[in-house]
């Protein structure tokens, strides 16, 4: 203390309070614990309650608060409360950015890919919600432009599921499949395979098509693939037989056929299978090879 008073100089707040007497300067320069009064000498003294506002300070400095905030609470321009629910907010986008950060490098770190692929996924990592969903709703509405037929425009509406926003702490497995399906949806050979597909197809009982007989394609025929049986030969054709009837009628097969032309591209199964992973669900198994040997069994059987 000094002399008869309860007035303190800057030596000995710091030893007071552990701070360094640079600090305590530094911050009585900047108005966050003016002193009270002058010595003789001209050096600064400060009151009792400047030990408990340097202790404040401290505290929220180290909570990470930036000193036009810390001035705010001192003045009492911001409640305590108010400060920590907007800092609570701040750290809150924080955590979620250091997150995304952690799983693009991960990524990066995994794919061994350049310094121009790293700003490309860093970039569409960072897209907000709204921004992805305009690149998947851009695709899909130059897909399905003028189309009227309603099997095709179910189809439309499920391939712009995407989730509201990335998760907290996105896996690698997921910011690897959106960026995959940014590249995939970027690619103009591509959107146009799925426009013929689409314009083509007509009503070809695409929904009834996938419920019915994808289970048993992927039943047989896929059995037949992993067993190694010709889709010509008669075992083949014994294979067909379990999934449609014998007496499949013409315009039937065409139908059928028609629809086989869009499964049987991979790309569009690996669409499917990338919009499952962003959306946290496992993707199925593969099923196109069992699809393709279905294909080439009814061409040749029927």
């Amino acid at each position: 203390m000094h002399e008869d008073t309860d007035l303190f100089t800057v030596g000995q707040l710091a030893q007071r309070t552990g701070l360094s007497a640079r600090t305590i300067r530094f911050w009585s320069d900047i108005g966050a614990v003016p002193p009270v009064a002058r010595s003789g000498g001209g050096y600064r003294l400060f009151d009792a309650a400047a030990v408990e506002r340097l202790e404040l300070v401290h505290t929220l400095r180290q909570l990470g608060l930036d000193l036009p905030t810390v001035h705010r609470v001192l003045e009492q321009q911001a409640t305590l409360a108010e400060v920590a629910e907007t800092h609570v907010r701040a750290l809150d986008a924080q955590i979620r950015s250091l997150r995304l950060s952690r799983a693009v490098l991960s990524t990066v770190a995994e794919r061994g890919t350049s310094t121009r692929e790293m700003t490309l996924i860093h970039k569409l990592a960072q897209l907000s919600a709204r921004e992805r969903q305009q690149i998947i709703d851009g695709f899909v509405d130059r897909v399905f432009a003028g189309v009227e037929d309603e099997d095709a425009l179910v189809i439309a509406e499920f391939m712009r599921e995407m989730p509201a926003a990335l998760p907290d702490e996105p896996s690698v497995e997921q910011v690897d499949a959106w960026v995959e399906l940014a590249e995939i949806v970027s690619d103009e050979g591509f959107e146009q395979v799925l426009r013929r597909m689409v314009v083509n197809g007509g009503s070809d009982n695409r929904i009834e098509f996938g419920l019915d007989i994808r289970p048993l394609v992927i039943e047989h025929a896929g059995g037949a693939v992993a067993a190694g049986i010709a889709p010509e030969s008669e075992q083949g054709r014994m294979t067909l037989d379990r999934i449609v009837p014998t007496d499949l009628p013409a315009a039937e097969r065409v139908s059928l056929l028609a629809w086989l032309d869009t499964v049987v591209e991979p790309r569009v199964e690996r669409y499917w299978q990338l919009l499952s992973l962003i959306n946290g669900h496992a993707p199925e198994e593969p099923s196109v090879p069992a699809f393709r040997w279905f294909a080439q069994a009814l061409s040749v059987h029927r």
